[in-house]
């Protein structure tokens, strides 16, 4: 079955390894989700607002603009530049797990916050996914940590300290669930 190109233009696989690169790599997710909250900005307002070196800046924006996650809006100096929302599902051995721009703003907090860095540690990026959903009905006050706790098959101590390390992030993007 033929599928149309994806808006970007962009090889699937090339695409998928700049998101693997995202969930590898906590300054270029965390630099992703702020283009995707707060685009169109400039390369020079990401080096100000990310403290980040202005050479990895413009590596990092370029990397993302060649896989097509990021797009110049403004042709002329200073270039302006926003994200594209990812919502990429990948199925294994009967699993499924969607890598959203929320998993990338939590992935993007990992070098902030060591209790979502411990997390992926002990439980992987999918483990972190899932916590990602329940935090969201954690927000919302439909699930408690002793809840997430036995449906994550965690300790009620550790539940509680990755719903709350994981609240902002749930909180930020629970407009963009589905």
């Amino acid at each position: 079955m033929a599928q149309s190109p994806s808006r970007s233009g962009q090889p699937p696989i090339q695409q998928l390894q700049t998101v693997a690169d995202l969930l590898e790599t906590p300054a270029l997710a965390r630099l992703y989700a702020h283009i995707l909250q707060h685009g169109p900005v400039t390369v020079s307002e990401l080096v100000d607002e990310l403290d980040i070196p202005q050479g990895t800046a413009y590596d990092y924006v370029q990397n993302l603009e060649t896989a097509g996650l990021v797009e110049k809006t403004r042709e002329q100096r200073p270039y302006e530049y926003d994200a594209e929302s990812i919502a990429l599902t990948l199925s294994t051995d009967g699993e499924t797990q969607t890598i959203t721009p929320a998993l990338i703003a939590a992935v993007a907090r990992r070098d902030q916050n060591e209790d979502i860095d411990v997390y992926i540690e002990r439980h992987g990026l999918d483990g972190l996914a899932v916590a990602l959903e329940y935090a969201y009905e954690y927000v919302d006050g439909t699930v408690n940590h002793r809840i997430a706790a036995r449906e994550l098959d965690l300790s009620p101590l550790e539940a509680e300290i990755i719903l709350q390390a994981m609240e902002p992030v749930a909180i930020e993007y629970a407009g963009t669930v589905a």
